[in-house]
Parts: C-alpha cells; structure tokens; sequence
C-alpha cells in the first residue's frame, strides 16, 4: 500500500538506477474546460489562444483528441479550424449541417488553468522529492527514493508508483495524465508521449535502448524535422540507426549536440532532475499544415501567439523589454526580428501591435511556422514602465536567425529542439 507520499515497500536507494517520470496532462487546457463543463466530456473541445467566443480569430492552443479526428490541430488558425469542425452552436441552427459533427469552442484562461495546475504540481511535489517543472502542463520527477525498480508479480514497483501519481491525479484533481517512467529524463519523455492519452509506459534499465531503437530519429529528445531531414541525408532514418551511427561523423556534422543526440539514442543521459530556474525569455511558436502566404492567416496566428505569450509573462510576474518574432520560410531558412523598449513593461496590447508590424516585413512571403517572443525579463519590479510614445526608430536591427525550426506542430518554445 503507497501512502500519499511514502516509500513503496521494497524500495532501496541503492540497489537500482534512479527513476525518472516525466508527467505530462493529456490536452491539458481542455482537460480543464472538462472539467468546469462536465457536459464536456466525450465532446470535440477547441480552446483558443486570442480567441473570443463567437469570433473566427485567434489561434488553436489545445484540440482534445475528439477534434483532432476532424483534422483541427494545434497552432492552427481558429477560422481554419472552424472549417473542418463548425462551432456546436452553429450547427444547431443550420440545416446543412450535422451537430454530432461539431464542437465546442472555448478562449484561453490562463488564470483558471495555473489553479488546476497548482494542485496538479502540489500532487507532483508530495510524491517526489525532486521535480523540475517545464511548464503549465508538464514535469519531472526523481523519485528513486520513493520506489524501486524491483520486480514484483512481474511489474516493477516503480510502475506501480507511477500509477498511484496518475490515479491522484485523477482522483484529486480530475483530469488524465500520461506518464513515463525510465531510468534517465530523455527516455521517461519519450515514454509518455508513446500511448496517449492516458498511458502509462515504463521502461526498465537495460531496456531503453530496444525501446528506441525502432522509434523513428524524430522521437529522440531534441531532434526535430531540420536535425531529421540532415540525418536522412546521412542514412538515418530511425533512433536505432542513430545510435548505430558512426559518432566521429555525427560530431561532425551536428559538433557536441550531435555527440548529445547520439548518447541519448544509445540510451545514455546523465542529466539530473533539478528545479527550473527564471527563464531570460518567454515564446511560443506556431506551425502551418503547409506553408502560406495568406496575411489574414498569418496576423491572426501571430495574435493568437502574442496574447498567449503576454499571459504567460503576467502569469510569471514579468516585465520585458523587448519583442520580437521568427518567421521559417520555406525550406527552412528561419529570420528573427525584435525591438527594444525604452523601458520594462506588462502590455498584451503592446506585444500583439509589435509583433504585428514586424510581421509586416514579410508580406507576400509564404512562412512555414511563426513565433513570438519577449525577452530581456525583469521579475518582481514594483512599478511597470509607463510608454505613453515609445519611437519606432529604437527598433533593434533586423537580424537573420540560423536556420533552425522546431519538432512540434504544436506551440512550442522558439529555444525547441531543431
């Protein structure tokens, strides 16, 4: 029996590797949506980031897997997404269309999901002894001292811990989480990505390097679709043929991160569970199905972004100074674009006009993917800056980026993996 906190019987500090579980709530923002409208569940749920109810704009933040099956994703444009799955509302009183194929429509709210998350995060905290939180939604935990890789009835007790944090988590909160346990923070990471929603995959020391082996190269912490298409080019299509891989060549070609990638698709990942530090940056980022050069659809997704990335910095209690964007042309040649401030603000208005006008240097361009980011972070000032006439000609000199892109089509971090 585990208590709310304990040790499983058969643990033993020194005996085994240390254990890794990587939490991760499943559709995280409509979980929540769910869970104030119990009506919700079993239902398509969109949530919007810059989205208001009734409105076509802003961007998808989270699609519950119900949506999903209507092909709406996230990063995608609200009015695109209205496309393929009409509001439920709408579809009630329009005769051309079929209800049961509709969904439910919802904005972003930040502040009610970081309430939700607290008692999530409480439950995290309570049950291991060290946790690094990444973000709203997801973290790590080290309980290697709470548990044991023993095998007992022909489980490892560490799973069945795992599951007693998935079934608090349900219990006490209501809301699904899948999570993978493994002896290092690469392997848990990918574990509970390998059967959502809901999953549960653990794998045991030894093991982790037949579980990535037949894992396709995209599926190792850190590589996304540039790093992959440069590692095709070099025969290397899967985890395995990573690991199998000559490393002198892929230091070559990739210098330390390449060794890094190498050693985590052999199953080798000496990083230690540790608590978060401030971030010197806050960003999201939104990809396209396919590239376009359609403005409406790229005001609108930089909106979206700079709404959810200003939320995100009132969350945190920052003030920044500077704004930008990345704009990834095709095929993925990646520019970054910022301005200064004359000094530290909190403004969701600010972010979204900046960020528009930067956007406005690529008119006609067809863009892959598009980020917004503010940086230059101050946390706990007392007073924010007052800007009653900031000039345009402070703006920072446009400077290209390397060409780098993330792994999601989701929204993700502009510091993501290539």
């Amino acid at each position: 029996m585990v208590d709310e906190g304990g040790t499983l019987p058969g643990a033993d500090d020194d005996a085994d590797p240390r254990i890794v579980c990587h939490v991760d709530m499943d559709c995280f923002y409509a979980s929540c949506e769910r869970l104030r409208e119990p009506e919700l569940r079993g239902e398509a749920v969109v949530v919007g980031m810059g989205y208001e109810s009734g409105e076509p704009h802003g961007a998808v933040a989270t699609a519950s897997y119900e949506a999903r099956a209507y092909g709406v994703e996230s990063a995608q444009p609200v009015s695109q997404a209205l496309e393929l799955l009409p509001r439920k509302a709408v579809a009630r009183e329009d005769p051309d269309l079929d209800p049961a194929d509709a969904g439910h429509y919802r904005p972003v709210d930040l502040e009610y999901y970081r309430e939700v998350a607290g008692e999530i995060k409480a439950i995290l905290h309570e049950c291991a002894d060290r946790v690094r939180e990444v973000s709203v939604d997801e973290a790590y935990l080290d309980v290697t001292e709470r548990t044991a890789w023993e095998v007992v009835d022909g489980r490892p007790l560490a799973e069945g811990y795992a599951r007693h944090i998935k079934e608090r988590i349900a219990r006490e909160v209501g809301v699904p989480a899948s999570v993978g346990v493994a002896p290092t923070m690469s392997a848990a990471k990918v574990a509970s990505d390998h059967d959502k929603p809901d999953g549960l995959v653990v794998v045991e020391p030894g093991g982790v390097r037949d579980f990535f082996d037949p894992l396709p190269v995209e599926a190792v912490h850190g590589v996304g679709p540039v790093t992959a298409r440069k590692l095709g080019e070099m025969g290397v299509e899967t985890a395995g043929d990573l690991a199998a891989a000559d490393p002198t060549a892929i230091r070559e070609r990739f210098g330390e991160r390449g060794r890094t990638l190498y050693d985590r698709a052999r199953g080798n990942d000496d990083r230690a569970v540790t608590p978060t530090g401030r971030p010197k940056s806050l960003s999201r980022e939104s990809a396209f199905t396919e590239a376009t050069a359609d403005a409406g659809r790229q005001r609108e997704t930089v909106a979206g972004l700079a709404a959810d990335v200003a939320e995100r910095a009132e969350g945190k209690g920052a003030l920044y100074r500077t704004i930008g964007i990345k704009a990834v042309t095709p095929p993925y040649d990646v520019y970054t674009r910022e301005r200064s401030l004359p000094g530290p603000v909190a403004d969701a208005d600010l972010v979204r006009e900046v960020a528009g006008d930067l956007l406005a240097e690529f008119a006609g361009d067809e863009i892959r993917k598009l980020g917004v980011r503010v940086s230059n972070l101050q946390f706990g000032a007392a007073e924010q800056a007052r800007l009653d006439g900031w000039d345009d000609d402070e703006a920072v000199e446009p400077t290209p980026d390397r060409s780098t892109t993330d792994g999601q089509s989701s929204l993700t971090d502009f510091d993501g993996r290539e």
